[in-house]
């Protein structure tokens, strides 16, 4: 179905019902025990932050098996539209789209108020099962952290920011809405997260 940077995806089915393999790649670049130890921390951070975002009102896909030895996981496939479709999406109107972002930034702040951070927030780790007015979910978070400090929390929103002004003409708008929507989600930890992510957007700019 599809490789990333880090692992192999293939559409399977899992006892009747529709799932994903999910493999991470052997890197040959790597000495053999490092290349194992975090292929093996990667699949089980992944797991363990899956279900905990579920602990916290975050859709995630089920996890429906683990294999640490091979690096694997079956999962839940989700269906529905990217984020990053419902940007490309020139007929979608802006009304609908806003909300979905708004709902999106909802969902974060609920991730980051639970203690979870996502660690590779892009526009392509978002799923709206319910298409573009119901929640979205959240996969991928083998890059997250459990009991994040302020800058992963920052790094969070930076991706978001950073992927948003990429990808649509509107980006300012959509920001808005997304904020709106992290503060309800995140009520006392928006602000502060918020100005780690203004200071790793000037780290970036001036490094």
């Amino acid at each position: 179905m599809a490789r990333g940077a880090e692992a192999t995806l293939r559409r399977v089915d899992w006892w009747g019902f529709p799932a994903l393999l999910k493999e991470r790649d052997e890197k040959s670049y790597r000495p053999k025990a490092l290349d194992e130890r975090l292929r093996r921390e990667r699949t089980r951070t992944e797991v363990r932050l899956l279900v905990d975002a579920r602990r916290v009102g975050v859709r995630t896909p089920l996890v429906y098996d683990v294999d640490l030895v091979r690096h694997r996981l079956v999962l839940e496939d989700l269906p529905g539209p990217t984020l990053k479709q419902l940007l490309d999406d020139a007929s979608l109107p802006s009304d609908e789209l806003t909300k979905a972002v708004r709902s999106f930034g909802g969902t974060l702040g609920r991730l980051h108020a639970g203690g979870i951070s996502h660690g590779d927030l892009t526009s392509s780790n978002v799923l709206y099962p319910e298409g573009p007015s119901g929640p979205p979910a959240f996969v991928d978070l083998s890059m997250g952290s459990k009991n994040p400090g302020l800058e992963e929390l920052g790094i969070d929103l930076h991706l978001v920011e950073e992927d948003l002004k990429a990808l649509h003409p509107k980006a300012d708008q959509l920001l808005r809405a997304f904020y709106e929507g992290y503060a309800e989600g995140n009520p006392s930890g928006a602000k502060d997260a918020r100005a780690r992510a203004k200071a790793i957007r000037g780290r970036v700019r001036y490094a």
